[in-house]
């Protein structure tokens, strides 16, 4: 620095760039969008950052845990014996699952939005590490936003993808936890600073921000519970099913001409064959129905969020394993009469084998059991997801 340099010792300005290309323009614009960081912006400042984080934190952590209890329902490993109570069990977790999932969308965004500019810090790469750091959010935010749209479709039906829903779903969310602790260790530092600091003065923008994002989170939460739960039932804007509607007042995901069974399910030559080590029985709808008979008030709860309380009646499962001389503390596969579409079989584990509410169910609310509901039977157990309560039967065979 020369005698006449008008510039002072220790100032961090950018020297101003005199080409009117390309690079002036980058510089402008990057610089423009830096300032939003400052300490005089209360939006975009690191106290934002911290209170949407924790909250987005959160709801990630209860989609985790909600989401690994639906997954091993579905694939448990061979040592786990699985909870059959409360019988809303998975009507609570899986609704919570979905409202948490949805919930995460709002804050997700509003988490991108306060951090957004940080993308433009220069130098971009300061270190090893801080590439590291930065190549972990790459990860995180692109597995957030697909572990949210594919969930988001998954409710309303709209499959346009060409491999496994629960799989990925099931993946990604591993790859979100993972990529999300180590960035929280990143982090911990400003995390802890800035974790119960509040300005010393009112920052309205900040707060009317913070509001925002707390209503819409609540709105998409309160106008989706009505397909789950009636309290929210009359407000139900956005969830694709109704609570209560549909044939026998349950909502139908399957029917009957979309499994191909509308011939196979009411053939009078219809039999239920129930078998085990040496032994085999075949049942008629009949004889079912001079069994003792069992009534229970049991919530079907599907996958994407749904559900509705219904009364069933039929004969326990354990009755007719019994019957057969089969032990009802046995690992059983179900087999439907559905020729299309997924989860025509199902594995049930002893400790459902064995519950009095595992039933063979012939009645639904009061009247025969409706064909789209899975006439002449159907299996209805305490705690299950739907896809695994069986409809239009045809098999039960011990597999261990």
């Amino acid at each position: 620095m020369s005698a006449h340099d008008p510039r002072i010792p220790g100032d961090e300005q950018p020297p101003v760039n005199t080409d009117s290309g390309g690079g002036s323009r980058f510089e402008s614009a990057r610089n423009a969008v830096s300032s939003k960081l400052a300490p005089s912006d209360p939006v975009r400042g690191p106290r934002t950052a911290v209170v949407v984080g924790r909250l987005l934190g959160l709801v990630f952590a209860v989609c985790f845990v909600t989401g690994l209890f639906s997954h091993f329902l579905q694939d448990p490993l061979s040592w786990m014996r699985l909870a059959t109570r409360p019988v809303t069990i998975y009507q609570i977790t899986q609704g919570v699952h979905v409202a948490a999932g949805l919930a995460s969308v709002p804050l997700l965004l509003a988490k991108l939005w306060t951090v957004f500019p940080r993308l433009f810090t220069w130098p971009p790469i300061t270190s090893w590490v801080h590439l590291l750091e930065r190549a972990l959010i790459g990860v995180l935010v692109s597995a957030s936003l697909l572990e949210l749209t594919i969930g988001v479709m998954n409710i309303y039906h709209w499959y346009g993808w060409p491999f496994s829903f629960r799989s990925t779903h099931y993946a990604l969310a591993w790859v979100i936890v993972g990529t999300l602790l180590a960035h929280v260790s990143f982090q911990l530092p400003k995390i802890i600073e800035h974790w119960r600091v509040r300005p010393r003065t009112v920052e309205l923008d900040r707060r009317l921000f913070l509001a925002s994002v707390l209503t819409a989170t609540g709105a998409i939460v309160a106008f989706t519970a009505g397909q789950s739960t009636k309290v929210f039932a009359g407000i139900n804007l956005f969830g694709p099913r109704r609570y209560g509607e549909g044939p026998q007042g349950l909502p139908v995901n399957r029917t009957a001409e979309a499994a191909d069974v509308l011939t196979t399910a009411v053939d009078p030559e219809w039999r239920l064959d129930v078998s085990g080590p040496g032994v085999s029985q075949r049942f008629t709808r009949d004889e079912l129905l001079a069994l003792p008979q069992t009534e229970a008030v049991i919530p079907i709860a599907c996958v994407e969020g749904w559900s509705t309380t219904a009364w069933w009646k039929g004969v326990a499962l354990h009755e007719v394993l019994s019957r057969t001389g089969i032990d009802p503390n046995s690992r059983i596969r179900v087999s439907s009469l559905q020729t299309r579409g997924g989860y025509a079989t199902s594995e049930m584990g002893p400790e459902f084998a064995s519950d009095d509410l595992t039933l063979i169910a012939l009645e639904l609310n009061g009247e025969v059991l409706d064909l789209d509901h899975g006439y002449p039977a159907r299996i209805i157990a305490p705690g299950r997801p739907g896809v695994l309560q069986t409809k239009w039967i045809s098999s039960i065979e011990v597999i261990a």
